[in-house]
């Protein structure tokens, strides 16, 4: 299944490249690459597939914290995604949704940790010796193959663990990434300023193929 939806994806995203190659030398739509592809992206996926097999296995049934978690670790992952979508038409909304991604995943933060506090279990600090082995495989490649299997033979602090590295790489991506949608406004402007150089930009193009055309009418007549 997973197989056939990235096959998909890449497909979707040939096409796309094969219409951006063809755009119109006046347009004003930038082109961005599909969220699944964004590393963040694929980070707080499995922040939302660990989260939400965590609260069903550690918490009890009819604790209102399995769903404070699992709307977070949701909104986390689906606000990056209509952020992207909506980056062609709005820096605005991009950025905004972005902040929302962010926040909700440092209210996930504060569950995880709020959790392993009252129960005094241990959260792994750069003295624990656990914490580097933990670190790099989280930001490892074969986490994304492993993490639904390995998850199982883990107890509470692990997992807990693991998420909140996780939690804590995603939120320096974002970091990153609102610091470059910030630069990319200030450089590019909003959709309504590149509307409007587009504009200019074909006016100043049919303008200047008119004058063309009329001295090389006049060249022909001089002839």
């Amino acid at each position: 299944m997973d197989n056939q939806k990235n096959q998909n994806v890449r497909n979707n995203q040939s096409v796309q490249n094969s219409r951006s190659n063809q755009k119109s030398p006046f347009a004003f739509l930038p082109q961005h690459g599909h969220y699944r592809y964004l590393r963040v992206y694929q980070v707080t996926e499995m922040i939302f597939d660990i989260t939400f097999y965590f609260t069903q296995r550690f918490l009890q049934k009819g604790d209102r914290t399995i769903d404070q978690m699992v709307q977070a670790a949701r909104s986390g992952k689906q606000n990056i995604a209509e952020g992207n979508q909506a980056a062609a038409t709005s820096s605005e909304t991009e950025i905004k949704l972005t902040n929302v991604a962010k926040a909700s995943l440092e209210e996930l933060l504060d569950d995880y940790e709020d959790y392993l506090r009252v129960r005094n279990l241990q959260q792994w600090g750069n003295l624990h010796p656990r914490y580097e082995k933990m670190r790099d495989y989280a930001r490892g490649e074969e986490i994304r193959k492993n993490y639904g299997k390995d998850i199982q033979k883990m107890n509470d602090e692990e997992i807990a663990n693991l998420s909140i590295t996780l939690i804590h790489q995603a939120m320096y991506m974002l970091h990153k990434l609102l610091i470059t949608m910030q630069e990319r406004f200030v450089t590019e402007g909003g959709i309504k300023e590149r509307m409007f150089q587009s504009r200019v930009n074909y006016r100043n193009s049919q303008n200047n193929q008119n004058n063309q055309n009329n001295q090389n009418s006049q060249n022909n007549q001089k002839k």
